[in-house]
């Protein structure tokens, strides 16, 4: 089985440690591709880089030369789950919807710990669209920036560990999601402090997505995710069929 991880920006060394994530969950026999984006931001913390990093994760995905069984969108809140469920035959899974979902097998409710307040709304908006938003008890913001988790990994961790201490305490909490591709890694220590389960979205994401190409289950394509009809499409990167030039 092969899953591509697709992170939502461009810094290569992200995709690195979200790969790396990825292969410590995966069962024996999964092979994890980490895929880095060739345009766009090298950090996903608003709606314009969220929109753009949807356009190239989708062309990233699409010109990937070798067959594979599952995609993942490592990206937390971000656009574009919808068009690769379009494009693909594959099971695409995100990790917002993955996390969250894996989160309500575990407690009444969970609590969201991101990175910059800013982002906070996009992934609440991504939790109601995707119908998970009646269990999450808050989603709070760590103060740290994305390429910050990186640079200063232990103030990240203290970080999210004082915002998760005070969603089990103030908000009623009783698991905690990492909200971000870029903390992958960090829920064991965070669990061993905030004294309830923590949840990462690239580890959940890679169990569902096993478990979906273990069970010969994929996208529905009889109506909201059909493939795109065939149509002219003016500019780049997409060809005038409709269709990324690699499928």
């Amino acid at each position: 089985m092969r899953i591509l991880v697709a992170n939502v920006n461009t810094t290569a060394s992200m995709t690195d440690s979200i790969a790396a994530q990825a292969r410590s969950i995966a069962a024996p026999g999964t092979e994890i591709v980490g895929i880095t984006p060739r345009f766009g931001a090298d950090s996903c913390e608003g709606n314009f880089e969220s929109y753009l990093a949807a356009i190239a994760v989708m062309d990233a995905v699409t010109r990937y030369p070798e067959p594979f069984d599952a995609v993942i969108q490592a990206g937390y809140g971000e656009h574009g789950r919808e068009g690769l469920q379009e494009l693909l035959d594959v099971p695409v899974v995100d990790i917002t919807e993955a996390a969250a979902s894996t989160a309500m097998f575990l407690g009444h409710k969970y609590s969201v710990v991101t990175t910059l307040d800013r982002t906070v709304p996009l992934i609440e908006d991504r939790l109601k669209l995707a119908g998970l938003d009646a269990r999450c008890a808050s989603v709070r913001a760590s103060g740290m920036a994305v390429l910050e988790l990186e640079e200063d990994p232990e103030r990240a961790v203290e970080a999210i560990i004082g915002q998760a201490m005070l969603a089990v305490s103030q908000d009623k909490a009783e698991v905690i999601v990492l909200g971000c591709g870029g903390m992958a890694g960090l829920d064991e220590q965070i669990r061993q402090r905030a004294g309830v389960p923590v949840v990462d979205g690239v580890a959940s994401a890679v169990a569902i997505a096993e478990s979906l190409v273990r069970m010969r289950l994929s996208t529905s394509k009889v109506r909201t995710y059909a493939a795109p009809r065939p149509k002219t499409v003016v500019g780049w990167p997409l060809n005038n069929t409709g269709v990324p030039a690699a499928l």
